[in-house]
């Protein structure tokens, strides 16, 4: 759970104006979603939930199919988001997933949470 900045509990020493917080990457494959949908998803489910800023970069990504052990590979978004310590992160973090794969028919998308010293 992200109650409290997992940058925080790791010991993290931030130095200057630095703070602790948390990064998260959301993988998200889009073999099947077009670069309207994905604006459109972007704007809905994302951005509302994370308001105060965000970063999109395209990359290619693989995956292997747990069940038919079938290795995919598809075009890719990531969004970074850092986030300071809140007790809502996770919810806000599993809404936007689950959003994208009801909407998308996805069976996953990856997520990567690490302790990060962050200024701006």
């Amino acid at each position: 759970m992200l109650t409290a900045s997992a940058a925080a509990q790791s010991g993290l020493q931030c130095s200057g104006t630095q703070k602790a917080w948390t990064v998260a990457e959301l993988l998200f494959g889009r073999n099947n979603v077009s670069d309207k949908a994905w604006d459109r998803f972007l704007a809905d489910e994302v951005t509302p939930r994370f308001p105060d800023g965000l970063t999109v970069y395209d990359a290619r990504g693989q995956w292997r199919n747990p069940e038919t052990k079938k290795i995919s590979r598809e075009r890719s978004k990531v969004v970074m988001i850092a986030m300071p310590p809140a007790e809502d992160n996770q919810t806000r973090l599993d809404a936007v997933i689950e959003a994208y794969k009801t909407r998308f028919k996805q069976q996953s998308v990856g997520l990567i949470l690490r302790p990060s010293c962050v200024s701006f």
